[in-house]
């Protein structure tokens, strides 16, 4: 199935197309992309899905980010302008040492059908900011992020495990379980 993509991130790009299995995710190249004004972030995400849908053809949205609880849920929707491209530097800046370190990644999709109809997957990822970074793999806060359950960080526990259990994989089965009931 051949689906617009309004991303500019090849690596969510990648990660998306292969947690979506059967699915060619074909990024939109425009340079008017719409900015993120939404309030939360699946209003975001139906921001890009509606910029990459046409009639007749599927399009895809996503928006994704980090809450620390002691920053308020901060950055969140806003998680990719907050750090200005240093996710790590930055969310280990704002907490400082400070012990209550609990966070949690959201991942928000917006599927549009080919006939315009809309449909929705979420997923999280419950965890914890560590005061090192640790890990090859991944992007953005995963070299600072441990699962609920974990004791490496996303970028150690590696793209395999990733694939399987991240916030952006919740939200993809979730979408796909959409589909699935829809048809």
């Amino acid at each position: 199935m051949r689906v617009r993509l309004a991303s500019r991130n090849a690596h969510k790009a990648r990660e998306l197309e292969a947690l979506l299995p059967g699915w060619e995710l074909e990024p939109v190249e425009r340079d008017d992309y719409p900015s993120e004004t939404g309030e939360t972030y699946v209003d975001n995400a139906r921001i890009k899905a509606r910029f990459a849908w046409e009639p007749g053809v599927w399009a895809l949205g996503e928006d994704s980010g980090i809450e620390v609880v002691t920053l308020g849920g901060a950055p969140g929707v806003r998680s990719s302008r907050s750090a200005a491209g240093d996710e790590v530097g930055w969310v280990l800046r704002e907490l400082g040492g400070g012990d209550d370190r609990r966070a949690r990644y959201v991942s928000e999709l917006v599927a549009l059908t080919p006939e315009g109809d809309e449909l929705r997957g979420s997923g999280t990822l419950e965890g914890a900011i560590v005061r090192e970074p640790s890990g090859a793999e991944g992007f953005g806060f995963d070299p600072v992020f441990v699962p609920s359950g974990e004791t490496r960080t996303v970028a150690s526990l590696g793209n395999d495990w990733k694939s399987r259990n991240s916030h952006r994989a919740r939200a993809a089965q979730s979408l796909l379980n959409a589909i699935a009931e829809r048809a």
